[in-house]
């Protein structure tokens, strides 16, 4: 009997607890245990901005440039024919004269109106102008040019601009935020967002001394000399050149690091022109192939010199072509580039010391160093 009292108090309890359960479920399910929730990390969050502040910073110190250049247009060199003139007469008539128009942008990066820009925006410009946002545009002077970095310097008249905060490129990382602003095809101030790509592109052929950024933050016609800033509003590259098919952004653009950038505009403002060490020779890098065509170990590692100009620096101590030079006071070198940036930041008068590898021997050479003349490979 006993028995039977216990199997219908568990029957009873139980029936008892179910119904509990679903009444609860029913009125009141907050009160029941629940799986955490997921967070949405695509969803927009309340009072987000996105680089809106980063933008703020720097967008008034980007301004945009407007060029012009008079040209002479002959006529059809068809006429210059005496027999076509003969039959035909000479309809070419006087020459005219046209006016080019072009357009991109610069930085702001210094109180008194220095801009930096490109060398390719002003170049062989006859007028330059500036404009920004809620301002007339006003007139502006070149301060200096440097076709080896494709930078250049410029003034403007009357204009006050708020410098631009600028950043350091050094420590960029492949994956780290990039905007672009500038003012392609002269729709006005634009803003383009991407990463870094990749950093230290050279060889591209744009310049002779090249370290590029690559940016997959749309560059296009218009954008050269405008400004890639980093998430906090900072610059750290002027945009100078995308790789393109058909004139649009395919998604690869480059931008000077504003390390080198500051450099070759401080020089510009302080002397007009960039200095740079030279020594008259040129190279390559010594590659396994040519080291052991040269009866070398393969891991032979330097420059090869291909050409040393007559009475050059280079010249005046001995050093002749098919020398390698290993290593630059006292530091290994790797490759033609490193050899040719060390060289062009050594004060001209600054005495070099170059260990130079010579049919299979090692000799020690000082030689001081010239300023670069403009134009030289």
């Amino acid at each position: 009997m006993n028995f039977q009292r216990l199997i219908t108090f568990m029957f009873t309890s139980a029936a008892a607890g179910i119904a509990t359960a679903v009444v609860v479920l029913l009125f009141w399910p907050g009160l029941l245990p629940h799986e955490e929730a997921v967070l949405n990390l695509n969803a927009p969050v309340p009072g987000n901005n996105g680089w809106a502040d980063s933008v703020a910073l720097a967008e008034p110190s980007v301004v945009n440039i407007y060029t012009s250049k008079i040209t002479r247009q002959e006529g059809d060199p068809l006429f210059k024919n005496p027999l076509m003139q003969r039959y035909f007469g000479d309809p070419r008539g006087k020459p005219k004269l046209q006016r080019r128009n072009n357009l991109g942008s610069g930085v702001v990066v210094d109180a008194n109106g220095y801009i930096l820009t490109s060398n390719h925006v002003i170049k062989g410009a006859d007028d330059i102008f500036i404009g920004a946002e809620d301002q007339p545009q006003v007139p502006a002077r070149v301060v200096g040019i440097d076709p080896d970095t494709d930078l250049a310097v410029i003034q403007a008249a009357g204009k006050d601009l708020p410098p631009a905060r600028l950043g350091n490129s050094a420590g960029l990382r492949v994956g780290d935020i990039a905007l672009a602003i500038g003012n392609p095809f002269g729709v006005g101030k634009t803003v383009t967002q991407g990463i870094i790509s990749a950093t230290g592109r050279e060889g591209l052929g744009l310049a002779t001394f090249e370290d590029f950024i690559q940016t997959d933050a749309a560059i296009n016609m218009g954008n050269s000399g405008g400004a890639l800033i980093n998430a906090r509003g900072e610059v750290i590259g002027i945009n100078t050149a995308i790789l393109s098919s058909s004139g649009g952004s395919h998604g690869i653009g480059f931008a000077i690091p504003i390390n080198l950038a500051r450099q070759v505009m401080e020089q510009i403002i302080r002397h007009g022109r960039v200095i740079r060490g030279w020594i008259g020779a040129s190279g390559s890098d010594l590659t396994p192939a040519i080291a052991k065509s040269m009866g070398l170990a393969e891991d032979t590692t330097g420059v090869l010199l291909s050409g040393i100009l007559e009475d050059g620096p280079a010249d005046k101590v001995g050093i002749m072509p098919g020398d390698i030079i290993q290593r630059i006071n006292g530091k290994p070198v790797k490759n033609a580039l490193e050899v040719m940036n060390a060289i062009a930041v050594a004060p001209p008068g600054t005495t070099m010391d170059l260990s130079i590898l010579r049919n299979n021997k090692t000799m020690d050479v000082q030689l001081a160093v010239a300023e670069r003349p403009l134009n030289v490979e």
